[in-house]
């Protein structure tokens, strides 16, 4: 379910929420600043078009998280090869959980 404000939803799934919360504890602890922040973010909206992202309106998030895992991944705090295993992990979860049921990882 949508989590709603008055005129509509702020966030269509709650991942995308949680992805918010996330960026701004990471920046609350530190671990970048908002000019960075804003210069990942507003790079891969930018290139997004080349990866075949027709901008619809839809992926704003998927931006948000992959601006996310950009800059963490920058500022060593994590590797591509983490991101690429816990990817993995999640869709692998994801193929064995039955409809409707959490995924567990």
């Amino acid at each position: 379910m949508p989590l709603l404000k008055q005129d509509g939803p702020v966030f269509c799934e709650p991942w995308q929420a949680q992805a918010f919360a996330m960026t701004l504890a990471l920046h609350d602890k530190g671990l970048f600043d908002w000019n960075r922040w804003a210069q990942t973010l507003g790079d891969v909206i930018a290139k997004a078009p080349e990866k075949g992202d027709p901008d619809q309106g839809n992926t704003y998030y998927w931006h948000w998280l992959a601006a996310l895992e950009r800059i963490l991944s920058e500022h060593g705090y994590v590797t591509t090869q983490d991101l690429q295993s816990r990817q993995q992990a999640w869709r692998e979860a994801a193929a064995r959980t039955p409809h409707g049921h959490p995924i567990v990882l």
